[in-house]
């Protein structure tokens, strides 16, 4: 497979000249781990000559990747509570010793407590695309507290709240009941919902993922996980640029 990928800037004029492998990780081709594996074995030119790591680009070059990788593997998983994204610590259990998927990893983490979607894969662009705080992608939680919600609960969540130095940016709460809500973030600070509850006078007795962007959860189980595809997988991939 051969790919070119020249005069397809996605950056300004003033940004170049660029590293060869942050050139081909930024088309989406392969990560700046692959491409520099990719330059090693002679699999890349600049101009019909064979890269070198190291090498820069200037903006009207013509680059050619051969032998890029264009399969990867995406999945929705529903974990439970209990189980570590990862890097579990002795006595605990992690999302992959949990399933028999492997060489895939999880996407972003869910805390000890939390349980609902995870996406995991094997394609490494996914995490800064989905991750990084330039880009915006929403996240839907459903949320129990242990007490019931004050008036103003939704009214002030939505505007931002100030979780120790921090001012969360606008969201959308939806109240169900008088202790459920559920809450869409395009952020995703550490164990930000259960701190913006402690602000309201609120603490979390359970807290759910169920979408990110257009990945649902569904109807899958706790510890189940289906495979992403079709039209489901080629909308996420678009919107987050790849």
């Amino acid at each position: 497979m051969r790919a070119i990928i020249a005069h397809t800037p996605v950056m300004t004029s003033d940004g170049y000249p660029v590293r060869i492998n942050k050139y081909i990780a930024s088309r989406g081709i392969a990560t700046r781990k692959d491409a520099d594996t990719l330059i090693e074995k002679g699999l890349v030119t600049i101009n019909g000559r064979k890269a070198v790591l190291g090498d820069k680009v200037q903006e009207a070059d013509k680059v050619e990747v051969k032998g890029a990788r264009t399969k990867y593997r995406y999945f929705a998983y529903n974990k439970p509570s209990g189980v570590i994204t990862h890097s579990p610590e002795k006595g605990e259990t992690d999302i992959m010793r949990s399933i028999p998927l492997r060489s895939v990893f999880p996407v972003g983490r869910l805390d000890k407590r939390s349980s609902g979607l995870i996406i995991l894969t094997d394609d490494a662009r996914v995490t800064d695309r989905l991750l990084n705080p330039e880009y915006t992608h929403d996240k839907e939680y459903r949320v129990t507290t242990h007490e019931p919600l004050p008036n103003n609960f939704k009214k002030v969540l939505e505007r931002g709240v100030d979780i120790g130095g921090y001012v969360t940016k606008p969201c959308e709460v939806e109240i169900r009941s008088d202790n459920k809500f559920s809450i869409t973030l395009t952020e995703g600070k550490k164990h930000q919902i259960r701190r913006m509850c402690d602000v309201m006078k609120t603490s979390v007795a359970e807290l759910q993922r169920v979408r990110v962007m257009n990945i649902k959860l569904g109807t899958l189980k706790p510890n189940e996980y289906r495979e992403l595809k079709g039209q489901e997988l080629d909308q996420f991939l678009k919107a987050i640029g790849l």
